[in-house]
């Protein structure tokens, strides 16, 4: 089983599950790859990659290879350079980690065992009550 990420004006609109992509036995024979397939059945995206649901923050959950930095989520965006799919800036001030290709606060978040929500006009976590 593998899962495939229907992306269009590089956000993703939609991920299927789909038939895992070593298997090329019932591949209909005009399409080089099951992300060729795919796209032809949803007209109007630009393009279909697979995604790995084992790979979140670069890092495989299984210990494997880590596979498009992380698992598509519709809203997410598929930087067609890199080659990732990260989600969408949650913040102004938060940057992207291109290690992780997650983002990043710019005051980390406290580790003292409680809940915290971030607060953009201070640029601080705010504890929840």
């Amino acid at each position: 089983m593998a899962h495939y990420a229907f992306i269009k004006d590089n956000l993703v609109t939609e991920v299927i599950t789909g038939i895992d992509e070593n298997d090329i036995s019932t591949l209909p024979s005009e399409y080089s790859s099951w992300e060729e397939f795919y796209l032809t059945q949803r007209l109007g995206q630009d393009t279909c990659k697979r995604t790995s649901y084992n790979t979140v923050g670069n890092t495989h959950t299984d210990g494997g290879t880590p596979f498009r930095g992380n698992y598509a989520g519709v809203g997410f965006i598929f930087d067609d350079v890199n080659d990732v799919f990260y989600p969408s800036q949650p913040y102004p001030s938060w940057n992207l980690n291109q290690s992780s290709w997650t983002w990043e606060a710019p005051v980390a978040y406290p580790n003292d065992g409680n809940g915290y929500t971030w607060n953009e006009e201070t640029q601080s976590w705010d504890l929840v009550e």
